[in-house]
């Protein structure tokens, strides 16, 4: 007996319950796999941003300094500590930070100044690409700032504008220099944006009269050390008496966001694929019922229990195997614009989710694992389904089943 082709024949004995069967599922799965795929790519986009562009992926800070910022609290001696980690593998970038009141015109507004090593600083972040007006820092421009657009914004100044900052120095001397205004950052993140103001190492040693020192240190993980508590740790070793912090303690609101989406996913996957269960459940059911008699003649034949049983598992697989096909011919196209092109996401450009900014481009990333998850889900949830009609038709008695009307 060709069990396949028998289960084929039957599959389209009604063929609109079938159709209907079949577009669900494929249509289920065309969804799922474009929603997994654009999911992926904005977590991933997300990461991204976290790690490349605000804060690495560990950073160091003098002991007691996130609980009392201090320009008095510095890492001493950081040239030792950076070639060390250098050595080890890490990229490592010290920067010194400070707070001041910039005014620019009229307008003023409490700043966190960010003095960097702009060779440095390339090599670690990329933030130096998110300049949308005028130019980055250059160490040949010492009187040269880059703002954050939102601090440009309240601040009314452009490119070519001039910039006030008032502080206090270390030496407990009024800080206080004029400056010229060289770029404006695109969206980068909400602390970035709102109170950024980048300088170089030297300007902003000179202003603070901080000879010496750092205040942080951002550290890189080399490529292929997927193990972030153990690269953690071993910064922590090579730079004693330092607080030592990865990026998901250091932003933990964003790590568990990060966590959690693939739980979020997967629950998705779960409440449309129930639905389409359901559906699955009653097409089956309804064909075991109208079949009844036919099963009953079966097993009076002398069919056995198992193939009467994986009669109605391959016709189910035969329906699934076909919207499959259907839904990865139709999302394949899809799912190339998605990954290449993206959604022009421009009209939300700059507003945040915890502190993160929209991208203005929504890209999917479309890998194995993005396609085979919701796949996986449904398999397991239409075998759910069709394991009680199959059950059903293998327990039927030939007796009661040939008297069944």
């Amino acid at each position: 007996m060709n069990v396949v082709r028998m289960a084929w024949r039957n599959v389209w004995r009604n063929s609109r319950r079938s159709a209907v069967t079949i577009a669900a599922m494929a249509f289920a799965l065309w969804v799922m796999v474009l929603y997994s795929g654009l999911i992926s790519g904005y977590l991933v986009t997300m990461e991204s941003d976290v790690l490349d562009y605000e804060v690495g992926d560990i950073q160091a800070f003098p002991e007691g300094y996130r609980d009392d910022p201090t320009l008095f609290r510095r890492i001493e001696d950081p040239t030792a500590k950076v070639e060390a980690l250098e050595a080890a593998g890490f990229r490592v970038e010290p920067r010194l930070l400070g707070a001041a009141l910039a005014a620019s015109g009229e307008q003023s507004s409490g700043v966190q100044l960010r003095g960097i090593d702009v060779a440095r600083d390339k090599q670690v972040l990329r933030v130096w690409e998110r300049v949308a007006e005028g130019e980055w820092l250059d160490p040949a421009d010492p009187g040269g700032v880059v703002l954050g657009r939102r601090l440009a914004r309240t601040l009314g100044v452009k490119p070519g504008g001039e910039l006030l900052v008032l502080s206090q120095g270390a030496d407990g001397s009024m800080a206080n220099d004029l400056y010229r205004v060289r770029g404006v950052l695109g969206p980068v993140g909400e602390a970035t944006d709102r109170a950024a103001v980048f300088l170089t190492e030297q300007a902003f040693r000179k202003l603070m009269v901080v000879p010496d020192g750092a205040s942080q240190l951002i550290v890189r993980v080399p490529p292929g050390q997927p193990d972030l508590d153990a690269a953690e740790a071993e910064v922590a070793k090579l730079v004693p008496g330092a607080e030592v912090l990865s990026w998901r303690r250091l932003m933990p609101t964003v790590a568990t966001m990060l966590d959690s989406a693939a739980a979020m996913i997967y629950l998705i996957f779960g409440i449309v694929y129930v639905a389409v269960g359901i559906l699955v459940l009653n097409a089956m059911l309804m064909a075991v019922f109208e079949r009844i008699r036919e099963f009953g003649v079966m097993k009076a034949l002398g069919v056995g229990p198992w193939l009467v049983a994986r009669l109605i598992l391959i016709e189910a697989a035969l329906q699934v195997a076909v919207a499959v096909v259907i839904a990865m011919v139709l999302a394949a196209p899809m799912m190339w614009y998605l990954q290449n092109v993206g959604l022009d996401m421009s009209v939300l450009s700059g507003a945040s989710v915890v502190g993160l900014n929209i991208p203005a481009i929504w890209t999917g990333v479309y890998d194995v694992q993005t396609v085979s998850a919701p796949l996986v889900v449904l398999l397991f949830i239409t075998g759910v389904a069709v394991t009680i009609p199959a059950v059903r038709a293998a327990t039927l008695r030939p007796v009661e089943a040939m008297r069944y009307q």
